[in-house]
């Protein structure tokens, strides 16, 4: 069965840099946590031989681009990737070779307005990644209080002013439900900064997807497990699109830890079971941003598992 890539699902960010980045061993082992539209998917499974890649992701629509892959490539599991070390057991997969994943919202996703991710559409409060999940934006919009919406636009969109914003957002569903995107979109575009509107409203955007898909709680769940996933000299790579998601992996792979905490044995080593391949993230190059704008904010780091 010939395999059929999605590219108006998701174009693959930095792929040729990801595929060098955890180095693909024909016979080896590999896992990629945000299948998608199946770009790197591609690119791994056609250098494979007798090697094998699980794949995962939460979102229904991924499942069918995954059916064209030739079964003996690929295991697909439609799951958070919290969930990755259990099923890789159950599957036997022992530790593998390599790690990817892409942290950022699809272009499917973004392109479908019902979905609720996009600004520039007017569609339902949604934003989940799996369409199956009991909570969306709508329900956060509408049920938190003051303080929870003022944290998470604090501390996931960093919103200077989201005391503000979620006081505003009170007020204005006393009157009616706040249901869609454009109402969204004109409560909070008045305390943007003057002439930063668009970059405003995205962050905004951002805080509520964070909140409804436990997005930085998936992450760090990924990496704390990440060193049972991957054996020893394997490669992790990651791609964010955020400080918050940049800032966790950046510190995780420099310390072993999220929050930065150097830890050393009794000879000055510290102690992470990664070290990182590259000081600074690597960025889309010029000629790829030419062709997709989509992914200018895309940081991929790579980190080398302990011997």
């Amino acid at each position: 069965m010939p395999t059929t890539i999605s590219k108006s699902y998701h174009i693959p960010v930095m792929l040729d840099e990801v595929i060098q980045g955890i180095r693909i061993v024909p016979t080896g082992k590999y896992v990629d946590l945000t299948f998608g539209g199946g770009g790197h998917a591609k690119k791994i499974v056609d250098m494979l031989s007798t090697g094998h890649l699980f794949a995962f992701d939460r979102d229904a629509d991924t499942a069918e681009i995954a059916c064209s892959f030739p079964s003996h490539y690929l295991t697909f599991t439609r799951a958070p990737f919290r969930f990755a070390k259990e099923f890789l057991y159950f599957y036997g997969a022992g530790q593998v070779n390599g790690l990817l994943a892409d942290l950022g919202v699809s272009s499917h996703q973004i392109d479908t307005p019902e979905r609720g991710f996009s600004t520039r559409f007017d569609g339902i409060l949604d934003m989940r990644m799996d369409i199956h999940s009991p909570r969306t934006a709508q329900t956060i919009i509408n049920r938190y209080n003051v303080t929870q919406l003022a944290e998470v636009l604090h501390y996931y969109g960093e919103i200077a002013n989201a005391l503000s914003v979620a006081k505003a957002i009170i007020k204005a569903r006393t009157h009616r439900p706040i249901e869609t995107t454009g109402q969204l979109k004109d409560l909070v575009v008045p305390f943007a900064p003057k002439s930063k509107e668009n970059q405003y409203v995205s962050k905004i955007f951002q805080a509520f997807r964070i909140e409804v898909n436990n997005e930085l709680a998936e992450l760090e769940s990924l990496l704390n497990q990440s060193a049972q996933i991957i054996k020893p000299g394997g490669r992790m790579a990651i791609i964010s699109y955020h400080s918050l998601e940049d800032r966790l992996v950046k510190n995780f792979l420099n310390t072993g830890n999220i929050l930065g905490q150097i830890q050393q044995d009794g000879y000055g080593n510290i102690l992470r079971p990664f070290s990182p391949l590259q000081k600074k993230p690597l960025i889309p190059s010029e000629k790829e941003l030419s062709q997709n704008k989509r992914a200018r904010s895309a940081r991929l780091r790579i980190g080398i598992r302990v011997e």
